[in-house]
């Protein structure tokens, strides 16, 4: 009887490793697909480091170009263009996609591609001092002006359109700012791992438990940068290369991880020490849903935990073994909670 079970004919051979052939070669063609796709990413990053020429408009390029479905070792990319009757649903097909301290428009090249890949829109650009936009880091002072490349998108936006808005990290505390001054023109609010804070929390209180208090970082952090003198407080700060490696991508590929060391800049200290004023005209009457990140070394998932408890958002997701940036540990499993949550009534 056992050998009946292991027993295989010629046939179911022959298919067995005609089948295996046939994963090979699709194997091999997505890893080749992920290599061009990262190699381009990397080249235009440095291209964008040797020049200081801005791009068209105050949006960011697209990063790599359209990409076909492929697959990664990490989480695999299976998505391609959903049905007529999939987009027929939404009532906002137009994703925001807003970057986290330190980060620029170039983290979410991954997520743009598969969004559109879905039929969706996304868009995003480099915050004040971002990126490769052209302000000095040290000169951002205010949060307000931090998220102007957000505030002049949300106020050219036509009265009758609105939008998904999607934050990262300390990127939430301008999600909130665009809740409270434009709440009419956003469908949904979606904060990754975000600084997702209460009426007259400073967003920096969000990782007072890692990074100890306000008043202890400013007086001894290492990290710290003063852009006008010593004498004069801080303007930013910057972890090592190594520090950040551990922080923010222990799940992440380490092309991945190539790209964002040619890439991260200073994080301006001013947005992240303001208080928010949130009224619950605006931001309370707002829908807001909260990605948690498992293994997040930066914003533990028991900060997180604490965040959704103190401001409880509409739904709460969850990922499996991704560090603190999912666009790059996860791609596609951020990818489908963003489009399930576009999908809620």
């Amino acid at each position: 009887m056992g050998n009946r079970f292991i027993c295989m004919s010629k046939k179911d051979t022959k298919e067995v490793g005609s089948r295996s052939k046939r994963m090979n070669r699709s194997q091999r063609k997505l890893v080749a697909e992920e290599d061009l796709l990262h190699r381009q990413a990397l080249s235009m990053v440095l291209q964008q480091h040797q020049s200081s020429q801005r791009f068209d408009g105050s949006m960011s390029r697209r990063i790599g170009g359209s990409t076909s479905s492929r697959r990664l070792a990490s989480d695999p990319l299976t998505n391609g263009k959903q049905g007529p009757e999939f987009l027929e649903k939404l009532t906002s097909k137009k994703f925001i996609l807003v970057h986290g301290g330190g980060f620029g428009a170039w983290c979410w090249y991954k997520t743009i591609a598969l969004l559109e890949e879905a039929g969706l829109l996304a868009i995003t650009f480099d915050l004040k001092g971002s990126g490769i936009d052209l302000t000095d880091t040290n000169s951002v002072a205010t949060l307000e002006e931090y998220s102007k490349p957000l505030i002049d998108y949300l106020q050219n936006l036509p009265e009758d359109e609105k939008v998904i808005l999607v934050g990262h990290s300390s990127g939430g505390a301008c999600v909130s700012y665009a809740l409270e001054h434009f709440s009419q023109k956003i469908s949904k609010a979606v904060f990754i791992c975000a600084t997702m804070v209460s009426d007259g929390q400073r967003p920096f209180d969000v990782f007072a438990e890692e990074l100890g208090s306000a008043e202890q970082f400013m007086q001894g952090s290492k990290f710290l940068i003063h852009g006008n003198g010593n004498e004069k407080p801080p303007t930013g700060f910057m972890f090592e290369k190594e520090q950040m490696k551990g922080l923010y991508f222990n799940q992440s590929n380490t092309k991945d991880v190539a790209l964002a060391m040619v890439s991260m800049r200073p994080i301006p200290l001013g947005p992240i020490m303001e208080k928010l004023s949130l009224t619950p005209e605006n931001y309370g009457t707002s829908r807001r849903f909260f990605i948690q990140t498992l293994d997040d070394r930066a914003l533990s998932p028991d900060v997180q935990e604490k965040l959704v408890r103190e401001n409880p958002p509409e739904g709460v997701y969850k990922i499996k073994g991704s560090d603190h940036c999912p666009f790059f540990s996860k791609p596609q499993s951020l990818h489908k909670m963003l489009v399930e949550i576009a999908q809620i009534p």
